[in-house]
């Protein structure tokens, strides 16, 4: 299998974990990309050298801010060399029935969850093209698929993505650069595990296969799009979500 480089946003989160892994253990060099202001960035680092990731290249960057995105990209070609693989996996929450939801939530969510896909894919999808192969991966949402109350700005986003995602496909698919979605259902990340025992035993209850997605399993699924074999997979949102919704 031929190493490529690959550059996953929203890095050190539990999702973002789990993609950076997979995508190392199936051979690809990874650059970790985070917000500057995260702070645990360090034992986040530690963590993966404890677990026997030793080579993630880190760098920096507010993927809503394009000048940001700019300098974050150059900063890891340059210590990485050209990017192969795309992951636009950064995303938030600013949950609130639309009724009382402000401008400042919903802008949040759309910059950060679907202006940021704009902003990184800009960087990287005309080279890719130009060197006749890429793989562009966003990380949608159930809740971009079906909806969900009291998500309205994070479903548009998440919606918004998949929209994105066909219609880019479509641009790129004669140029060796396919580009696919993921839109992953509940998934036992720390966050989520946090959440009281009653209200997440129901969001298990609800699934049909009466569990959360492993973090490891929607990592597969980003290194099975990655992988050099599914290059006739394009414009597809791959549903990971134990049956929880079919489009």
């Amino acid at each position: 299998m031929t190493k490529r480089v690959a550059f996953v946003t929203g890095a050190m989160g539990g999702l973002g974990t789990a993609i950076c892994q997979s995508l190392a253990q199936a051979g690809h060099k990874v650059v970790a990309a985070y917000h500057p202001q995260f702070d645990e960035k360090d034992v986040w680092l530690q963590e993966q050298e404890a677990a026997g990731f030793k080579d993630f290249i880190m760098v920096s960057g507010d993927v809503a801010d394009l000048a940001s995105v700019e300098a974050m990209v150059a900063e890891a070609e340059q210590k990485a060399g050209p990017i192969d693989i795309l992951v636009n996996n950064a995303g938030i929450t600013r949950d609130k029935m639309f009724a009382k939801m402000d401008r400042g939530q919903w802008d949040a969510v759309i910059d950060t969850n679907l202006n940021s896909v704009f902003n990184l894919t800009k960087q990287v999808s005309a080279k890719m093209a130009e060197r006749g192969w890429g793989r562009i991966i966003n990380i949608s949402s159930v809740n971009g698929v079906k909806g969900q109350a009291g998500q309205t700005n994070y479903s548009a986003a998440k919606a918004g993505m998949i929209g994105f995602t066909k219609a880019l496909a479509q641009e790129l698919a004669a140029k060796g650069v396919t580009v696919n979605a993921i839109a992953p259902g509940y998934v036992a990340t720390k966050m989520v595990m946090a959440i009281r025992e009653d209200i997440l035993q129901g969001i298990v209850d609800s699934v049909p296969m009466k569990r959360l997605a492993k973090p490891e399993e929607i990592g597969f699924a980003v290194t099975f799009l990655a992988d050099e074999l599914s290059g006739f997979t394009t414009g597809a949102t791959l549903n990971v979500n134990g049956g929880l919704y079919f489009q």
